[in-house]
């Protein structure tokens, strides 16, 4: 599908042909089929404008950056690789479905081929959208997203890119190291990408990756939380980095039986596999009545990333027993319902804005851009589960704070020491 009629559907409120509707705002909303149906419309509506024109070589041409008030001064063209690694985390396991007969299936062939391009294009120096790999130590975070899409789909996203690709994406990912890296979240960015040159057959630094899972777990503070370095902070990092990203740098460091002095990286998965599924029970908890959540801590301006958690153990099929699917279903949906049913969430050209619900420039931090804000992608990750997989199937359930607020019996909360 060419861009331009694709933006052209956006603005008129219709539905690409054979998928979903459009609300009269441009924001998301159910079509028959429910949840799934209203979560494939977001997911197409967030990387489409991404990945049509990067796959030609014409992102940084289309897309018109937006920062910060309080903006920090950096090379502003960081956005171009925030934008593309984010977005494309998320999408990932969406892609990595079957391309079959169905309308969704024709548009994952189309996007899949599209990916394939841009990540080309990412690499090659030559081309208009060569990504910002030396220009400032943001690269580092950022490509940390970008492998691990690779990691989240390596048969759609790294197997079928030619010998020189490949090799690109090795050595700018291998010229990252030249990063200093601070001993916060960061940590985790650099290990991702270790764990992707290990997954690969790559040589690997152990050090950059084990030295990361080690302060992680330093830096648990009990009951499902990680401080973020020295200190704790009341925000979603968990949620954005700790989780996600030290539950995958761990797959691949099980799954390769990488190097781990003095240690068995089987029962920290499992650890670490625990400890996440007792936070999503607090980000379940989160969620009102009404699908609202709390606005806390830095970063909010990233949407519903901040259950990247909850999503990422519902495709992996690691749910806690205490988190019915459908109950967890119901919840995220009403959260997504609660951020992007606002007008506001995306450009007339159809790219992300800076904001909590809606464009709120003032809520951006000095480092936020609106390249920053395709994390919200991370939300998404059911979509890698099939439309006929259990979770999108089993009956709904009120999540917690509905059923306590409508005087439904419901049960306590009480911390755990794992």
């Amino acid at each position: 599908m060419q861009r331009r009629h694709f933006m052209r559907t956006l603005a008129a409120g219709s539905a690409v042909p054979g998928l979903l509707t459009a609300g009269q705002s441009g924001a998301a909303v159910p079509a028959a089929g429910g949840e799934r149906a209203y979560l494939l419309r977001l997911l197409q509506q967030m990387a489409e404008p991404v990945l049509a024109p990067m796959s030609k070589g014409q992102l940084k041409k289309t897309f018109v950056l937006e920062v910060s008030p309080t903006w920090d001064g950096r090379d502003r063209s960081v956005a171009y690789l925030e934008c593309f690694g984010r977005m494309i985390a998320g999408v990932a396991p969406w892609l990595a479905l079957p391309a079959d007969a169905t309308p969704e299936g024709a548009l994952r062939r189309n996007m899949q081929q599209m990916a394939l391009q841009s990540f080309v294009n990412s690499v090659d120096p030559k081309n208009p959208d060569y990504l910002p790999w030396r220009v400032h130590p943001q690269a580092l975070v950022d490509s940390a997203y970008y492998t691990n899409a690779l990691l989240r789909a390596p048969k759609v996203l790294w197997e079928p890119l030619d010998a020189v690709t490949k090799a690109r994406i090795v050595t700018e990912i291998k010229y990252l190291r030249r990063i200093e890296v601070p001993s916060i979240n960061w940590l985790l960015f650099a290990a991702m990408n270790e764990a992707f040159l290990l997954s690969i057959g790559e040589e690997y630094d152990p050090m950059r990756m084990n030295g990361a899972i080690r302060k992680i777990n330093e830096w648990y503070v009990g009951d499902g939380w990680i401080k973020d370095g020295q200190d704790f902070h009341f925000d979603y990092y968990c949620s954005y980095v700790m989780w996600p990203m030290l539950l995958e740098v761990l797959d691949v460091l099980v799954a390769k039986k990488g190097q781990f002095w003095n240690g068995k990286p089987e029962e920290l998965l499992a650890q670490a596999t625990r400890r996440a599924q007792r936070y999503s029970e607090h980000l379940e908890r989160f969620v009102g009545p009404e699908g609202t959540y709390p606005p806390v801590g830095r970063s909010i301006t990233y949407g519903t990333a901040v259950f990247q958690p909850l999503a990422l153990l519902a495709w992996r099929k690691q749910l806690p027993k205490s988190l019915p699917e459908g109950q967890v279903r119901a919840a995220l949906h009403a959260a997504h319902r609660a951020i992007w049913d606002a007008p506001g969430n995306f450009t007339k050209d159809g790219y992300l804005t800076i904001g909590f619900r809606g464009h709120q420039p003032t809520l951006g931090d000095s480092y936020s851009n609106n390249g920053s804000m395709y994390i919200a992608s991370a939300g998404l990750l059911a979509l890698g589960l099939p439309a006929d997989d259990s979770f999108w199937t089993a009956p709904v359930q009120d999540w917690t704070q509905k059923k306590a607020f409508n005087g439904v019996a419901f049960p306590k909360d009480y911390a755990v020491n794992y």
